[in-house]
């Protein structure tokens, strides 16, 4: 009797000290998302009020030209960005990880772009790709619009984003790579193997954990990608729709246009694609995710 109250109590304990968590989940994101699903479904209105139209918003959206250039912007800075940035990610790490002088500065260095403000990276990034004064083509010899050219600025824009996330994802593959036992390496070493061969046979497998996680982390936030190109490009700039994202236009239809209906179903739909790339991703770990120690 007594161990079951004293189950009891610790369970009464538990809940109380996980509410706060759980209220706050469904303040600030299941009801949100279930009030843009609904809203997807209707027409904004004067003075707040809205009209049920169906799939009427989904119909315009995937009739709109401009809905699947922004959903290939997307998609292509997702795929310039995330295999360049984590790969560029896991050798700052492995260097960071080897007998260097300096470690602790290199590695302060490295992460101090995610302590300054995005709208801060953005602005002076864009100083130093203007085409008249910038120092990229003051160094290079160059005469290149990296803002303004529709066939450059979403290779700037990613330039900029892997540059700002690198610090980070090394961050925490670092910490994947201590994790590691030196006897692994010492082993191979006594059998031969080159340092290459114990980066492709013992380092990749052992950090793949880590590695799936920043794999997963850098996906969505290439797939939301919003500040950068808003701080960057913005509106008037004649590369803006080889550079619209998903989320700036719905950015634009919602706060600037007002169509906040039609918004909301740009919204349901990165949702989709995050869930679907996500899925795959789960899927797809079985086959190169080592979780054996």
């Amino acid at each position: 009797m007594k161990i079951s109250t004293k189950k009891a109590q610790e369970q009464k304990w538990g809940y109380t000290l996980v509410a706060p968590v759980i209220i706050g989940l469904f303040i600030l994101n299941v009801y949100p998302f279930l009030q843009t699903v609904y809203l997807s479904f209707t027409s904004a209105k004067a003075f707040g009020s809205y009209d049920f139209v169906g799939l009427g918003n989904y119909a315009t959206m995937l009739a709109s030209r401009e809905f699947w250039r922004a959903t290939w912007n997307t998609l292509l800075f997702c795929f310039l960005t995330v295999p360049v940035g984590v790969g560029l990610a896991l050798v700052v790490a492995a260097l960071l990880n080897s007998p260097i002088r300096g470690k602790v500065f290199f590695r302060a260095v490295f992460f101090l772009p995610m302590v300054v403000a995005p709208a801060a990276v953005a602005m002076v990034w864009k100083w130093m790709f203007n085409s008249e004064y910038g120092i990229i083509n003051t160094i290079f010899h160059i005469h290149a619009n990296w803002i303004t050219d529709p066939n450059l600025i979403i290779i700037t824009v990613a330039i900029v984003s892997i540059w700002s996330s690198l610090g980070y994802d090394a961050v925490l593959l670092l910490s994947g790579l201590q994790n590691i036992a030196k006897s692994y390496y010492e082993a191979a070493s006594l059998d031969g193997a080159t340092k290459f061969q114990q980066f492709l046979h013992i380092t990749l497998p052992m950090v793949s954990p880590t590695l799936f996680v920043v794999l997963i982390m850098r996906l969505m936030a290439s797939l939301k990608v919003y500040d950068l190109i808003y701080m960057m490009v913005g509106e008037g700039n004649p590369a803006l729709s080889k550079a619209q994202s998903l989320i700036y236009l719905f950015y634009r239809e919602s706060f600037v246009s007002g169509n906040r209906g039609y918004a909301s179903a740009i919204v349901i739909w990165t949702v989709l694609i995050i869930a679907v790339v996500t899925a795959i991703q789960f899927l797809g770990q079985k086959k190169w995710v080592n979780y054996e120690v």
